[in-house]
């Protein structure tokens, strides 16, 4: 484990020069591209998701709604939680800046990558549809799109595990529960392998069920838990408002620290935070147009500004909420342990000693629905590489997996993680610019039919 942990490491830095180049830089040339009109139609992203333009005819398997709660299951998960306690304890506060301005640049690299998921999606007679980057990479581009589609959709294949979620929700749980003291003493290995195989269970109940299934258990799960944790983070909030603006001050006095030595001092911080912003809202990564790109609509538009939603939901608020409760008690200056660790303290230091085990019923919630939707990104790169019924067994692999991360370490993962996500921002950032004239031309017509609509 050691020696590809160490090849690992060597080899990121490499990829996420390249990831930097092509999310900041290719983000920011369709942020300018768009003359920045998704913004101005965030309101009307909003009717959307509520329905208020839905057409009960038209083609696809869910609604807008099930669509943005299967993507936000996905990224609103441990990378929000543990995700940004790492970049913290690894950068410190200012690391948090550098999430926002991803997170800013991603919703418009959504908006365009959703968008086209529609448009290029192929509706076969029975009704099933085939969507997501592979699709409008090769029915896009045309011949130079295949070997694209191919190359992500390998690094897909490991990138679209559920490994982080689970090891860090192993983490959680035995820091909490600390089972071997509490309930039996087996020992750390044999615990954290009876959890890995319990998730490999419940795991195989939702997803050998199909997308319906996952997107039902997704539109249920996803509210209920981001309310639980908006709660909680309220309190802490309302018990330390006097912190409050300090600590906003903090993240922008530290974002623009030269003096920060994080993995190469002022570029280092921001390379980070750009790492941890694409690992918590996936911008870039390709992974949210497979779901959107099964939604009721036949108008691309509507799905890239409904997706559009997502880094704002999971970044600016989400990680937002972590990163404030984490600088407000304290935790980043008192906990040395990379991980879910800082989070767990401060909750339990802000909650009366009972957060953390309040944390560790949130973290199931995020847990279960990451690794619910996970599973299906992965089936469809398989599906591209192979044929739909070869693709099922992606779900075996998947299950498998999920018992090796509750027993691995943390730095293992984060580096597995982090090289499958660079990889895969390559080949999409790609697509993304080469189709944006194909959505400018789009979003002028949508437009257009708003304002012949009066709405």
């Amino acid at each position: 484990m050691d020696t590809i942990n160490s090849v690992l490491s060597s080899l990121i830095p490499y990829a996420e020069w390249v990831m930097l180049f092509f999310v900041i830089g290719g983000g920011l040339f369709l942020l300018f591209y768009s003359r920045f009109r998704p913004y101005l139609l965030f309101r009307h992203a909003i009717s959307i998701v509520r329905g208020k333009h839905d057409n009960p005819n038209d083609p696809g398997q869910i609604s807008h709604l099930q669509a943005l709660s299967s993507a936000v299951a996905a990224t609103v998960g441990l990378g929000n939680i543990s995700g940004v306690a790492i970049a913290i304890y690894q950068g410190g506060p200012g690391v948090v800046f550098w999430m926002w301005m991803t997170a800013l640049v991603g919703m418009i690299i959504k908006f365009y990558g959703c968008s086209l998921a529609v448009m290029y999606r192929t509706v076969h007679s029975d009704g099933r549809l085939e969507s997501g980057p592979m699709h409008y990479m090769t029915k896009g581009i045309g011949f130079m799109g295949k070997p694209l589609a191919v190359f992500f959709s390998v690094a897909g294949l490991v990138g679209f595990l559920g490994v982080f979620t689970v090891n860090q929700f192993t983490q959680t749980f035995m820091s909490v529960v600390n089972p071997d003291v509490n309930i039996a003493a087996l020992g750390d290995f044999n615990w954290k392998l009876i959890i890995g195989i319990s998730l490999s269970i419940l795991t195989s109940l939702v997803i050998f069920g199909g997308l319906q299934k996952i997107a039902k258990v997704a539109t249920t799960i996803v509210p209920f838990m981001v309310a639980l944790y908006f709660g909680a983070v309220m309190v802490i909030l309302f018990t330390n408002t006097d912190d409050i603006l300090p600590s906003f001050g903090l993240i922008f006095e530290e974002a623009f620290n030269f003096d920060t030595a994080v993995k190469g001092g002022f570029w280092g911080l921001v390379i980070l935070g750009v790492r941890r912003a694409v690992f918590s809202n996936e911008a870039g990564l390709g992974s949210a147009p497979m779901y959107h790109g099964e939604s009721k609509t036949n108008e691309p538009v509507q799905e890239g500004l409904v997706a559009m939603l997502g880094p704002f939901i999971d970044t600016i608020i989400v990680c937002s909420l972590t990163a404030i409760t984490i600088i407000i008690t304290g935790a980043y200056l008192e906990v040395e342990t990379n991980g879910i660790a800082m989070t767990l303290f401060a909750f339990e230091k802000a909650l009366f000693g009972y957060g953390d085990i309040l944390l560790l019923l949130i973290v199931a919630a995020f847990a279960m629905s990451t690794l619910f939707t996970y599973s299906y990104y992965g089936t469809k790169c398989l599906s591209y590489l192979t044929n739909p019924k070869i693709a099922k067994w992606f779900n075996v692999y998947y299950i498998a997996t999920i018992t090796f991360a509750a027993i691995t370490s943390v730095g293992l993962v984060i580096n597995l993680i982090d090289l499958a996500y660079a990889l895969m921002c390559i080949p999409n950032m790609i697509a993304l610019i080469w189709l944006a004239p194909k959505v400018n031309a789009s979003m002028k017509l949508y437009l257009n039919k708003m304002k012949n609509e009066g709405t």
